[in-house]
């Protein structure tokens, strides 16, 4: 996979508060794994949008992380709040995240991160485009298997 990187990005990540600057860059880390793990995934980009280090794949919906002063103990990852994306979040994994309305992923400064599930978040993402009409994003629950894909 390329990585399409603007150089003020690191600006960014540098200028964070050293107490959460590691927390998102591991988030970052986990979009750039992510990204990798999908075969049709070729670029990716790393850009700013808002002044916020944004993330963006051929047929996917942007992806945006941040802390902000007025908030000083939490951060959160963003994602574009007219889409399906965090309601279906809310539905299939509900229960390991704190969500901010329709707009995004929140997670205090001590949260452990459930990686697998915040992966799985950043697929659906990644490939919004191509699943963004079917039910659950293309998510099945089933009651021995956990997730499974269409």
């Amino acid at each position: 996979m390329k990585l399409i990187k603007n150089p003020k990005v690191d600006d960014v990540f540098n200028n964070y508060p050293q107490s959460v600057r590691p927390k998102l860059l591991q988030l970052r880390q986990l979009v750039l794994d992510t990204a990798r793990e999908i075969t049709e995934i070729n670029q990716l980009e790393e850009t700013l949008k808002w002044g916020e280090p944004s993330y963006l794949a051929k047929k996917g919906s942007t992806i945006r992380m941040d802390w902000k002063e007025k908030a000083p103990d939490q951060y959160a990852m963003y994602f574009k709040c007219t889409s399906k994306l965090v309601p279906t979040f809310k539905k299939i994994h509900g229960d390991k995240f704190k969500f901010e309305r329709n707009r995004a992923i929140v997670f205090k400064l001590d949260d452990k991160i459930p990686v697998a599930e915040l992966k799985h978040c950043i697929s659906l993402a990644l490939t919004y485009h191509r699943v963004k009409h079917l039910p659950l994003l293309g998510v099945k629950k089933t009651k021995k298997q956990g997730l499974s894909f269409d």
